[in-house]
């Protein structure tokens, strides 16, 4: 399986662990601590920005970064209403009422990582579709809290950011603080300690997933430019370490080029007739890891792609036609202009995507991950035609009570 592992998994899970503890058990004082030792911020400095700052940085940001940041803010908003539902009821043939109703958390909160440099545009996925899903209440978690940061926060309608990042916030959102209060949902994507927080305080708190390094599959048929699918490998190498980038095509002349044009990546060359597709290199500079393989035609590329279930998929020359067949991808670019780079940005759809192979069960950020379904249900006179039912269920499980409770409102005025 074209997938590599990630390494230190133990060791972050014992680090995390402790971080994750300290702060719930310590609060402020342990998320001091860690502010000053992962974050370089002296400790007692308050770690939540100022709306004066917040002001500020919007004030000095760029013409054309703002620019940027209103249109992907105006096309994330665009897409992610297409998918909040409404409260739905219906009657069913005995009698009772069962309403569904949808509806937002009240505290929602974005972690934008800050390792290799800010993301403004994390700031706009997590917060506008958290904004579209109704949650009232939306903080921002930002390691540095960069400029940029803090001015695509104030775009985005965020007046509670915090200068911290790493497990220790993650914990500090988790459980709550003096000075953070906690939430219910958190959304974003980190490295490795924030990822494995994420999980250690998942049954404490709604999180949208595990958002590890990045990875891209070109599927690549006839007709398809070298160039720019070279590009496109290149762009997403820019992630660093961990990240996959892979190009899957019939066409010999096409890989021999890829081969040639990506040699910075050293990139492994692979036949899909062989054994072994784990045979990733390492050695560039970028830190990611490289492959192309060579398929005996697209069908096969096609299986080894929902194989693979990439973060992101692109369909270039003939393999377009492949687009409404494809089942596990975070994200499907389709035809030679759609650049994955343009998914990070601007296109409307959602960055925050299922890496690790996840994208066989997982889906992109969206409003649902901030939004919760609850029914609401009326029996009254359905009780009589329901309980002889219920009860001799209730009775093969054992639970006698659960059957005389259902029984005894077969007698119930129906207002009850």
């Amino acid at each position: 399986m074209l997938r590599a592992l990630i390494p230190g998994g133990a060791a972050v899970r014992r680090d995390v662990e402790a971080i994750v503890a300290g702060v719930r058990e310590r609060g402020d004082t342990a998320l001091s601590e860690y502010a000053e030792r992962f974050d370089g911020i002296a400790r007692g400095t308050p770690l939540r920005v100022t709306p004066d700052e917040l002001a500020a940085a919007l004030a000095g940001l760029a013409d054309d970064v703002r620019a940027g940041l209103e249109l992907a803010i105006e096309n994330v908003a665009a897409v992610a209403g297409l998918s909040v539902g409404s409260d739905a009821e219906v009657e069913l043939p005995q009698g009772q009422t069962v309403r569904v109703r949808e509806l937002p958390v009240r505290r929602a909160a974005i972690y934008v990582p800050g390792g290799r440099a800010p993301y403004p545009s994390t700031v706009v996925m997590g917060a506008v579709t958290a904004r579209v899903a109704g949650v009232e209440q939306i903080v921002v978690c930002a390691p540095g809290a960069d400029p940029v940061i803090l001015a695509a926060c104030a775009l985005c309608g965020v007046e509670e950011v915090y200068r911290a990042g790493g497990a220790h916030a993650v914990a500090a959102l988790a459980y709550g603080t003096e000075e953070i209060e906690r939430v219910d949902v958190i959304a974003g994507p980190g490295n490795l300690y924030v990822q494995e927080a994420k999980r250690q305080v998942s049954g404490d708190v709604g999180i949208d997933g595990f958002l590890g390094p990045s990875d891209l599959l070109v599927l690549a048929g006839a007709g398809a430019g070298a160039e720019l699918v070279a590009l496109d490998l290149e762009a997403q190498a820019e992630h660093g370490e961990g990240t996959i980038v892979v190009a899957v095509s019939d066409d010999g002349v096409l890989c021999d080029t890829l081969a040639e044009r990506l040699a910075d990546l050293s990139p492994m060359a692979i036949d899909a007739r062989d054994d072994d597709f784990q045979a990733f290199s390492e050695g560039n500079e970028s830190g990611a890891v490289a492959a192309i393989v060579r398929v005996a035609d697209l069908e096969e590329g096609l299986a080894l792609a929902e194989d693979f279930a990439p973060e992101h998929l692109e369909l270039v020359g003939a393999a377009e036609v492949l687009a409404p067949r494809v089942r596990s991808a975070g994200c499907v670019f389709v035809g030679g202009a759609s650049a994955t780079a343009f998914g990070d940005y601007v296109a409307g759809s959602n960055h925050s995507l299922p890496t690790g192979g996840a994208a066989r069960f997982g889906s992109a950020l969206s409003p649902r991950a901030f939004r919760r379904r609850m029914a609401e249900v009326r029996i009254g006179n359905a009780a009589a035609a329901l309980a002889p039912a219920g009860t001799a269920i209730a009775r093969a499980e054992g639970f006698e009570a659960h059957a005389r409770s259902m029984e005894a409102r077969v007698w119930e005025d129906d207002s009850q």
